[in-house]
């Protein structure tokens, strides 16, 4: 079996003007990658190459052209057998500093070595609809459009939400936050916070104390990414426990993530497998972190639901999964069809519905 990789760049549109402490998001670039084997006009692999502006690691690739030459070295490359034989080919054609297009090749050729439409992973999930339970994101934004999100996300079942944090004003959230814990203790509803590193080092032991009257599960990324020392005293001191997130894109290799880990000590991390390099770098993180008593989660990062339904598969390898962090597929207004469905608080996958990637036009 020898392969042959196409792709096609997708724009997708923002149903709102999605806020965070970094900027509003309205549209977001995609690639779409499609693995065939050549002597087989049935077996198909699909992925996604997916980016965030000022986030990952490799936003400013030119991404038609360094597909295009991937395109071109995998030509006539035999397809592995097996999902470890997948991660050393991935490894061997695509350097690590190129996060995005190693998740997103490694998902195309896992779906293809499964040999059926969008089988990422052979489990549970995709065979027989195991549902994952997942956190309902508030976006930023004035505090009616806040309270908005809030209030939909409840009346549909939802007992974790996950509040952007840090871009308007900060006695306005807390007052938003007072305003949640007055209808819900913490035994009726689990509030995490995200502040995209939008606090400064100066004030933020002082902010975290003022959350903590809240009763919040976790803050991810309270300061920004690379002040190793500053994130190690807000981990020690803080009262509301730290989850890294942006902390980790851009650590490669087993002896850097133990030596970030057991240096700055976080209760928790975020993964998001399209950041940090695909699954077999998210595997790494996962063992290391267990050995060193660090708990964690997994979250999409603005994917369509072709690279969403990869990381639910992987996300569904585990189990006692806690609340994760995918559900931002429907977002968009031009997001391909699929099978993800949301239920109440809970993501899984129904075989009886269909995918629709029409939009794409594959060799033209």
């Amino acid at each position: 079996m020898s392969l042959k990789l196409e792709y096609q760049k997708h724009i997708l549109q923002f149903k709102f003007a999605a806020g965070t402490s970094r900027g509003v998001l309205r549209t977001k670039e995609v690639w779409i990658l499609k693995v065939t084997d050549t002597e087989s006009s049935v077996s198909v692999g699909y992925g996604e190459v997916s980016v965030i502006e000022r986030l990952s690691l490799d936003f400013k690739l030119d991404f038609d052209v360094e597909l295009g030459e991937l395109s071109e070295a995998i030509s006539g490359q035999i397809m592995p057998q097996s999902e470890s034989g997948v991660y050393q080919l991935v490894a061997s054609m695509v350097e690590e500093a190129k996060p995005a297009i190693r998740f997103g090749l490694e998902t195309a050729l896992l779906d293809l070595l499964n040999g059926e439409q969008f089988k990422v992973f052979d489990n549970d999930f995709y065979n027989h609809g195991r549902q994952i339970p997942i956190n309902g994101l508030i976006w930023m934004g004035d505090e009616e459009f806040m309270l908005t999100q809030i209030e939909k996300k409840i009346q549909r079942g939802f007992r974790c939400l996950k509040m952007k944090i840090g871009a308007i004003d900060f006695e306005t959230e807390k007052k938003i936050l007072g305003s949640i814990r007055k209808r819900f203790g913490e035994s009726e509803l689990t509030l995490r916070v995200d502040a995209n590193g939008a606090f400064q080092t100066k004030d933020v032991l002082k902010k975290l104390d003022e959350l903590a009257q809240f009763g919040l599960h976790s803050i991810e990324q309270p300061i920004m990414p690379r002040q190793y020392h500053a994130m190690q005293l807000v981990c020690k001191r803080s009262p509301v426990p730290v989850a890294l997130d942006e902390e980790l894109i851009g650590v490669f290799g087993p002896k850097a993530k133990r030596e970030l880990l057991a240096g700055i000590e976080p209760p928790f991390i975020i993964l998001k497998p399209s950041l940090l390099g695909g699954f077999a770098a998210t595997t790494e993180w996962i063992k290391i972190a267990e050995e060193l008593g660090v708990d964690w989660w997994i979250t999409s990062a603005l994917e369509s639901n072709v690279g969403l339904n990869a990381i639910c598969q992987y996300t569904a390898e585990f189990s006692d999964l806690s609340y994760q962090g995918l559900g931002t597929g429907q977002l968009y207004e031009n997001n391909f069809h699929s099978p993800l469905t949301i239920d109440g608080q809970c993501i899984s996958y129904h075989p009886n519905l269909s995918w629709d990637l029409s939009p794409l036009r594959f060799g033209e």
